[in-house]
């Protein structure tokens, strides 16, 4: 047992080169050098084995040295050259998030691409992140951008259009007036009722400019101002047609001597129609402003991606009562002038007055469906066609008429062509 024990001391610290020249040594275990070949089994054209040398491992070279492949000669399983994958699921990329697989091991995993508003901006993230109020992802989700602001502005080219088209539309009705006033003394100017008619070219105005309040970026101070400027001053319009409808009325009625409306005929009943019918449109619109005032809001939800700076109307029963209250008094002068249509020619302004009720109410009508389906600054836009619109129905169909006798027929600008004399004369001459 000693001599044993004297051998091994020995054999330790033996260091000798075999006939190959490769080093013999023990290590204080008493193992041997870890010297291998790698082998690659590959299978040749005649289906085959052979055994093809493609390393080597040698323990006794430095760390980093030992163990040498030579990739390029390995062939893999099915006869690629390329390493097969030792994993079930490929890398999440950016924008993507892992699920894992119920029943299937932790590697094995789905992709899923993170939800609206969020990201993912690592590589098999297993969470998407949110991005902040203002921000939106980018197509590929993996890094937030901000959001573009939407509102119609005068820069844009349809609030340029919008607003050139108003503003050439409201000289229309200026133009008119200072034809009326030129030729206030004429029996077209004066007939049925000439003030009347300078308070509604006025109010026509107003309205055409009314619509570049409803341009540009909302405030709260824009959003009280455009929708009660808006209705005010359309009641005021459509009662001034009601005004003019009812004087032809009672200027028919009153030429019966035994009449007792000869009394109404004048200037106090038009005015107290105008009057009675704006103030109650006004009451309107303060009870709103006071009870919940219109104000901008930021809508984030509407459109994806998008911020749109908007009003939010507050109330919107006052809102649809403020219609509906202009949509009573404008159903009231079309019944009225339509009933009143077929009266003498001396009176046949009411035929006129018809046809801008038919155009008003046909606008407003469609404004309806056109301004619920739609969103954003083209929701502003409709609104906006349906003022024009309208208030360029009432322009042509009530006052073109006139502007055409004055300016082009002048000789049938008398009374008596008026009251149907002169063209009774002419027909006689004929």
């Amino acid at each position: 047992m000693t001599e044993a024990k004297a051998l091994f001391h020995y054999l330790k610290y033996v260091n000798f080169f075999d006939a190959v020249g490769e080093e013999i040594f023990f290590d204080e275990a008493g193992n041997p050098p870890d010297v291998y070949d790698v082998v690659n089994w590959q299978v040749i054209p005649t289906n085959t084995l052979k055994y093809a040398f493609v390393g080597s491992f040698d323990s006794r070279l430095p760390h980093g040295q030992d163990l040498v492949i030579n990739i390029s000669a390995i062939t893999w399983n099915g006869g690629k050259a390329q390493v097969p994958k030792s994993h079930c699921s490929d890398s999440c990329l950016p924008g993507f998030r892992k699920a894992s697989q119920q029943g299937r091991p932790i590697c094995c995993f789905l992709c899923i691409p993170c939800s609206e508003g969020e990201i993912s901006n690592q590589t098999d993230s297993t969470d998407c992140l949110q991005c902040l109020s203002d921000f939106w992802p980018n197509e590929q989700r993996d890094t937030c951008i901000k959001k573009t602001v939407e509102f119609l502005s005068f820069k844009d080219p349809l609030g340029m259009a919008l607003a050139f088209i108003t503003t050439f539309c409201a000289l229309l009705p200026t133009s008119i007036l200072t034809i009326f006033l030129k030729y206030r003394d004429t029996p077209v100017v004066k007939a049925n009722n000439r003030d009347i008619s300078y308070l509604l070219l006025l109010a026509l105005i107003l309205c055409f400019l009314c619509s570049l309040i409803f341009i540009g970026q909302p405030t709260t101070v824009t959003c009280m101002l455009r929708q009660v400027a808006f209705g005010i001053i359309f009641v005021l319009c459509i009662s001034c047609v009601l005004a003019k409808t009812v004087m032809v009325v009672l200027a028919f009625k009153a030429t019966n001597p035994n009449s007792n409306l000869k009394n109404w005929v004048g200037s106090r009943l038009p005015n107290s129609i105008v009057v009675i019918s704006t103030v109650i449109q006004g009451f309107v619109c303060i009870t709103w402003l006071i009870s919940s005032p219109p104000f901008a809001e930021r809508n984030m939800k509407s459109q994806m991606g998008k911020i749109i700076i908007q009003c939010n109307e507050g109330s919107p029963v006052a809102f649809w009562c403020m219609l509906g209250y202009m949509g009573l008094l404008s159903s009231v002068s079309f019944i009225v002038a339509f009933l009143s249509r077929n009266l003498p020619d001396s009176f046949n302004e009411a035929k006129f007055i018809t046809f801008s009720m038919i155009v008003f109410v046909s606008v407003w009508f469609s404004f309806i469906p056109a301004y619920l389906s739609t969103q954003g600054k083209f929701m502003v836009a409709v609104e906006i066609f349906a003022i024009f619109s309208s208030s360029a129905g009432l322009l042509a169909c009530i006052f073109f008429p006139k502007c055409y006798i004055i300016l082009l027929k002048p000789h049938q600008n008398t009374k008596e062509y008026l009251m149907g004399k002169g063209k009774a004369g002419e027909g006689n001459r004929k």
